[in-house]
C-alpha cells in the first residue's frame, strides 16, 4: 500500500511540475489525473490529498525562485522607493490584489461547485478558444519585452485577467499571459511576469489552505508528500526553462489546441462515467 501511494505521489508530482506554468491548467490536470488513478480514494483521505496538492504547488514555486534567483536577488537589492526593484514588486502586488480578493470572497463556492471533471473540461475548451482569439488579436506589435518595464496599469490589467484562473481548468498561467497580451507585453515578457506573479498568489493560496487544514499524517504519508514536492520542483525547473525557449521561437497556439482536445476527451470520459 505504501509503494502504491509513493507511485501515485510521483505521478501527481510530475503532472504538477509539467502543468503549473504551462497555459494548460495544473488544477484541471490534477483533478483529471487524480480521478483516473483514484488518488482521492477514501484510504488516502480527502484532507491529505488537499494538503498534498498544496505542498507540491510550493515545490513548483520553489523552482521559480531558483530559476529567477538572480533577477529576484537583484530586485531586492534595489527595493528602495524610486528604484526599479520597488516599482517591480509594487506592480506584482497590484497584479496580485484582484484575484486575491475574489478568491477569498468566493473560495467556498468555487471549491463546492467547480472542482469536477466536467467544469474543468468546459474551462479547458473555453480557455483554448479564447487563447487562439487573443493571440491572433493582441500579440502583433506588442513592445513591452522586459518585466521591469511593466507599468502599474499593465500590472492591474494582468491581475484582473488572473481572476479567470479561479475557474479550475482556465489556468492561472494562461489567464495572466492573455492579460499580458492585452496590456502590450510580448510572449516572453507575459510568461515571465506570470511566473513571478505566481509566487505571492500561490504562497497566499497555499497558506490560506494550510491554515484551514487540520490533519495528522502517518510516516508513509509524510514520505509521499516529500517525494511529490521534490518531483514537482525538479520537473517544474526543467519545464520553465524549455517553455521560455519555446516562446522565443513559436506561438502558443499549440497549447490552445491541446486544451481543446483534452477538454473534449474529458467530457467523453465523464459521459462514459470513466472519470
Amino acid at each position: 500500500m505504501y509503494l502504491i501511494l509513493v507511485i501515485k505521489a510521483v505521478i501527481i508530482g510530475i503532472v504538477e511540475g509539467i502543468t503549473e506554468f504551462l497555459p494548460i491548467s495544473s488544477t484541471g490536470h490534477l483533478i483529471i489525473v487524480g480521478n483516473l488513478i483514484n488518488f482521492k480514494e477514501p484510504i488516502y483521505r480527502k484532507a491529505y490529498v488537499d494538503m498534498f496538492e498544496i505542498v507540491i504547488q510550493l515545490g513548483a514555486i520553489l523552482a521559480i525562485l531558483v530559476f529567477y534567483r538572480n533577477k529576484i536577488i537583484e530586485s531586492l537589492k534595489n527595493i528602495a522607493p524610486g528604484k526599479w526593484g520597488f516599482k517591480f514588486w509594487f506592480n506584482i502586488f497590484v497584479a496580485f490584489i484582484p484575484a486575491a480578493i475574489v478568491g477569498i470572497l468566493f473560495n467556498d463556492i468555487i471549491q463546492a461547485k467547480l472542482f469536477n471533471p466536467v467544469t474543468v473540461a468546459c474551462a479547458l475548451i473555453f480557455g483554448g478558444f479564447l487563447m487562439i482569439i487573443m493571440e491572433n488579436k493582441y500579440t502583433i506589435g506588442n513592445k513591452t519585452d522586459k518585466i521591469e518595464d511593466v507599468t502599474i496599469r499593465q500590472a492591474f490589467k494582468i491581475g484582473c485577467f488572473q481572476c479567470l484562473s479561479l475557474w479550475p481548468g482556465m489556468s492561472r498561467s494562461a489567464s495572466t499571459i492573455m492579460g499580458g497580451w492585452t496590456a502590450g507585453l510580448t510572449n516572453v515578457a507575459a510568461a515571465e511576469f506570470s511566473f513571478i506573479l505566481a509566487i505571492p498568489i500561490m504562497i497566499a493560496a497555499s497558506g490560506f489552505s494550510l491554515l484551514k487544514a487540520k490533519i495528522t499524517m502517518t510516516v508513509p504519508e509524510i514520505a509521499a508528500l516529500v517525494v511529490g514536492f521534490v518531483v514537482s520542483f525538479i520537473v517544474a525547473l526543467i519545464v520553465v526553462d524549455k517553455f521560455i525557449n519555446f516562446l522565443k521561437k513559436k506561438p502558443m497556439r499549440v497549447f490552445a489546441i491541446y486544451r481543446i482536445f483534452i477538454g473534449i476527451l474529458v467530457l467523453i470520459l465523464a459521459y462514459r462515467s470513466i472519470i
